[in-house]
């Protein structure tokens, strides 16, 4: 059975400054993790990824890239906005989504 967790009105609105930051970090985080990984699956290009405008790279490379950029930073938002919502929930008793 799921454990459905009540939310009020209130804790969504004062939640939101919370997500905002939350969702900051995990973009910046997620853009170092894109880096360090895109560096060790293509140990033969020292440059950055490739972006949709680089004429220089196969448009399958560019997908790829986007592809794995776009789950990375996919995963960690979500890790880091479910560590908020759990934190939020500690620290006031009431969860901030639903």
């Amino acid at each position: 059975m799921v454990d459905k967790k009540s939310s009020s009105t209130s804790a969504k609105i004062l939640y939101r400054p919370v997500g905002l930051v939350s969702g900051l970090i995990s973009g910046a985080v997620a853009g170092m993790v894109f880096k360090q990984v895109w560096k060790r699956l293509t140990p033969q290009h020292t440059e950055e990824a490739p972006t949709a405008l680089q004429s220089e790279f196969d448009v399958k490379e560019i997908l790829f890239a986007a592809a794995v950029q776009g789950a990375i930073f996919a995963v960690v938002k979500a890790a880091v906005d479910r560590g908020g919502a759990r934190m939020y929930e500690r620290l006031t008793g009431e969860w901030p989504g639903d």
